[in-house]
């Protein structure tokens, strides 16, 4: 992991991602608010990415991912996307 990965996003960086990940099914907001609860007072920028490539998908294949219907796969099948989609789906 590179030094830059173990940097923090800064309060104003975790506002702007938490706006980002606003999404249309409820389904996937319970995922995500868990995460930012149990995740969002410190996020690495590694979280970050991964979060952000998530968010890149339609709702319909993010809520497949976080049910783990299906798994991440080509440019998605990444540690920082496998990192977030495992605490997003974690019940803790």
């Amino acid at each position: 992991m590179a030094e830059h990965d173990e940097a923090w996003l800064d309060e104003r960086e975790a506002s702007v991602l938490r706006w980002r990940c606003r999404r249309g099914l409820v389904e996937n907001d319970l995922f995500i608010e868990r995460f930012f609860k149990n995740h969002g007072a410190r996020l690495s920028r590694a979280q970050a990415r991964g979060l952000g490539q998530l968010m890149d998908l339609s709702d319909n294949d993010l809520l497949d991912l976080l049910l783990a219907r299906t798994e991440p796969a080509g440019a998605l099948d990444t540690p920082e996307v496998r990192q977030v989609l495992a605490q997003m789906r974690a019940r803790t």
